[in-house]
């Protein structure tokens, strides 16, 4: 038998980081992220997010890369978006995403971060998140943050 545990922080960014995921409807966007995730064998641990952007804590089955796991939740979320009358602002999901992964020891950590979306979002602007996700992982400061190279 393999062991294997790989716990993944997604985060996907609406076009243009645009304001269409209603607070009032949100959950009814997490839920079908959830079911569409367990379905597929993800063990999904939090969602949660603002109405520019969406994070998920999961744990993505080995058979499945995460580059075709985020493609599939996107694409099937967005269909789910488009005709679903609570979200009538809705375009689609930029076409970049972040994926970090998250050792055992911080899952928790990471867990009540996404729990708390709503108070970090007072202090701290999607940018200034995202860079520190970048910053953590090891990627050069400057990289373009989700959305931003479609408003150009």
């Amino acid at each position: 038998m393999s062991h294997i545990a790989l716990t993944y922080h997604i985060v996907i960014s609406t076009y243009q980081r645009q304001y269409v995921i209603s607070e009032n409807h949100e959950r009814e966007l997490y839920k079908f992220i959830y079911d569409f995730a367990s379905e597929r064998g993800a063990f999904v641990r939090r969602i949660g997010g603002m109405p520019d952007h969406v994070h998920i804590l999961c744990d993505i089955p080995a058979t499945i890369s995460v580059a075709d796991f985020v493609k599939l939740v996107k694409s099937e979320s967005s269909k789910f978006l488009k005709v679903n009358p609570h979200f009538p602002n809705w375009q689609k999901w930029s076409p970049k995403y972040g994926a970090f992964s998250v050792d055992v020891a911080s899952r928790d950590v990471r867990r009540r971060y996404i729990m708390n979306q709503k108070n970090h979002h007072k202090q701290i602007g999607f940018a200034e998140e995202y860079r520190a996700f970048l910053s953590e992982a090891g990627f050069a400061i400057d990289t373009p943050i989700l959305g931003d190279d479609e408003a150009m």
